[in-house]
């Protein structure tokens, strides 16, 4: 009888803790997922931001059509990465839509008029501070991710990855040609 107990104690214990390495594989795993999401709600944010922006230049700048068309297609493949794209795939739309931002502000800086412009300098400003909360975001997944990697990838978790259908993530790394800022040339 006391051997009976022993066992039914040890397969009880077992029990409780694959429930709980099962729980915590999946709180990380959705923790990560939803700070992935938080990116892309900082990405489309800045996507939405770069119309009001590109209207303003425009404005001064008619003849730089080849530039507004850049930020126009670079909208598009971030909101087609946010929807279905790979960690890197978005990370590359973000590259080229960072580069597209870089053309529109160097074609501002040609016109005064523009850079003392109210609706100008605001649009600056929430651009600037939409780039803080994208670092900020990018950031955050990475540590999730870290965090997450982490455990799925030593024992006893390693275990419970399969029954939790948990795997590790990748960082959201920039490409390495966008490791360094872009430049700027017409």
């Amino acid at each position: 009888m006391t051997i009976l107990l022993i066992i039914v104690g040890v397969i009880a214990v077992v029990a409780l803790f694959a429930v709980y390495a099962f729980n915590k594989l999946r709180r990380l795993d959705i923790g990560a997922q939803e700070a992935l999401g938080g990116i892309d709600v900082q990405l489309t944010r800045r996507a939405d931001l770069i119309p009001n922006l590109v209207n303003t230049v425009k404005g001064y700048a008619a003849h730089e059509r080849g530039v507004f068309e850049e930020v126009t297609r670079a909208r598009t493949s971030v909101k087609a990465a946010a929807d279905d794209g790979t960690v890197p795939q978005r990370a590359e739309a973000q590259a080229r839509l960072d580069r597209a931002i870089v053309d529109v502000l160097a074609v501002a800086e040609a016109y005064p008029d523009l850079k003392a412009s109210t609706s100008f300098v605001e649009l600056q400003k929430e651009l600037s501070d939409t780039e803080n909360k994208i670092s900020f975001a990018r950031q955050y997944y990475n540590d999730a991710v870290a965090s997450l990697n982490k455990i799925v990838q030593t024992i006893p978790w390693l275990l419970f990855t399969g029954l939790a259908g948990v795997k590790p993530r990748e960082f959201y790394n920039a490409p390495d040609a966008h490791q360094a800022p872009p430049t700027v040339t017409f």
